[in-house]
C-alpha cells in the first residue's frame, strides 16, 4: 500500500475502503480533504454546538460535506462542538460561509431540499440524488420565510405525532441523510 507523503497529517489520509472516496486503485491512500461528497448538509445559522457536533459526526458517517451558514451561535473551535463530534471532527469535510448568498455562490449548482415542519411534502416522497444539498434551519427559528418562499416546491417535512413540535436538529439530519443512502441502496 502507498505511504502517506512525508509530513502529512495522518488524520487527512485514509486507505481507500470507503465507497465515497475516489481512488484509481483500491487500497491506496487518498487525501480526505479532496473527496467528493455524496451529499451536502447545510445548517443555516445553527445555535447549539452539541447539535452541530453531532451533525458533523453523521456527515462523516455518510460521506457528506457540512456547510455552516453564519451567524453561528457558537465559536467553530468551541469545546462543546468538538466534544459532541468526538474524534470524528478531524475527518469531516466542512466549510463555513458568511451568509445564505455566499452559500448559493459557493455550493456547486445542484438539487437542494429544504427541511421544515411547514412543508406539505413528506421527505419520504422526495427522490434524493447524489450531490443533493439538504438544508436545515436553526434550532429555535427553522429556515427563514424568505428562503422557504423562494424554494417552496423543494420543501419537505419529517412527520411527527401532534404531541411533538419538531425533532432535534441532529436527529433530523440523521433521518434525512440515511433516507438518501437507503434510496441509493448504499451499504
Amino acid at each position: 500500500m502507498t505511504e502517506a507523503p512525508p509530513g502529512a497529517k495522518d488524520r487527512f489520509w485514509r486507505y481507500h475502503e470507503d465507497p465515497f472516496l475516489p481512488s484509481p486503485i483500491p487500497g491506496h491512500l487518498v487525501e480526505m480533504s479532496h473527496y467528493q461528497p455524496k451529499l451536502h448538509v447545510v445548517l443555516h445559522q445553527p445555535e447549539i454546538p452539541y447539535n452541530t457536533g453531532s451533525v458533523g459526526r453523521t456527515c462523516v458517517a455518510v460521506g457528506a460535506k457540512l456547510w455552516l451558514v453564519r451567524p453561528l451561535g457558537f465559536q467553530v473551535d468551541d469545546y462543546h462542538l468538538r466534544r459532541a463530534g468526538m474524534d470524528y471532527w478531524q475527518h469531516l469535510e466542512w466549510e463555513t460561509v458568511d451568509d445564505w448568498e455566499a452559500l448559493e455562490e459557493t455550493l456547486a449548482p445542484g438539487r437542494t431540499w429544504f427541511f421544515t415542519k411547514k412543508a406539505e411534502q413528506n421527505y419520504l416522497d422526495a427522490e434524493f440524488q447524489p450531490g443533493d444539498a439538504l438544508v436545515f434551519g436553526s434550532e429555535s427559528q427553522g429556515l427563514p420565510g424568505s428562503i422557504l418562499a423562494k424554494y417552496a416546491d423543494k420543501t419537505v417535512r419529517i412527520s411527527t405525532r401532534p404531541q411533538v413540535r419538531s425533532l432535534n436538529l441532529s436527529n433530523s439530519v440523521a433521518v434525512a441523510t440515511y433516507e438518501a443512502l437507503r434510496q441509493w441502496a448504499t451499504p
